[in-house]
């Protein structure tokens, strides 16, 4: 899948004339096996937080928001593949690449999921208000959907396509907060513990509670 254009610009498009993008030419945003070694070159989506854990939070609401409109759009999504064919093109194979997108939305959202409760377990300071701020940032880019067109609105969640950076920092915020557990931080230092108190430790946040979308 190509990087996606930022959902406020998006979104903010008029409709135009020309045909979407055929259903065959998106493509699922593939696995990345080294995380850290491709992070620096992938561009952060426009208004995203630069943080991994703000970054993935934004993915996560931004690509939530996206699966929320499916079954508002789905319809016309349908009638225009149908009306726009490509020669030799199957309407039931360009319906199926949609579904084949959401099932990798669900799988990119559980592992969102799963790395901000890794960073938030292994931080030494809260961080679910600021993961909770974040989601609300990347659903936001959605939000003008609600006063367009169902048409206008299903062209462009046509050709709406998750940042290459998301799975990426993903992967690489779980790692970290994995390997690091307690001593995890988030742009943040803490006082070592004093050597006169053996028995004193900091305690691990929580995972958070209602983390799926």
């Amino acid at each position: 899948m190509t990087t996606l254009i930022a959902a406020l610009w998006v979104l903010a498009q008029l409709e135009t004339a020309s045909p979407p993008p055929a259903a065959a030419d998106l493509v699922a945003t593939p696995a990345v096996a080294s995380p850290a070694a491709v992070l620096d070159d992938a561009p952060y989506p426009t208004g995203a937080p630069h943080d991994d854990y703000g970054l993935v939070g934004w993915c996560y609401g931004t690509l939530g928001a996206y699966l929320d409109l499916r079954e508002r759009v789905l319809p016309e999504v349908e009638r225009i593949e149908g009306a726009y064919r490509r020669p030799g093109g199957s309407l039931a194979d360009d319906m199926k690449v949609y579904a084949d997108l959401e099932r990798e939305s669900l799988k990119n959202m559980k592992a969102f999921t799963r790395a901000m409760k890794a960073a938030e377990t292994a931080s030494l300071r809260p961080l679910a208000e600021e993961g909770a701020g974040a989601i609300r940032q990347g659903r936001s880019g959605w939000s003008a959907a609600a006063n367009l067109p169902t048409r206008t609105v299903a062209q462009q969640w046509m050709g709406w396509a998750l940042p290459a950076r998301c799975t990426i920092a993903a992967a690489s915020l779980e790692a970290r907060a994995r390997l690091m557990g307690a001593t995890f931080r988030n742009t943040e230092t803490t006082e070592p513990t004093s050597p006169a108190d053996p028995t004193a430790s900091t305690p691990i946040e929580s995972p958070p509670k209602g983390a799926s979308r």
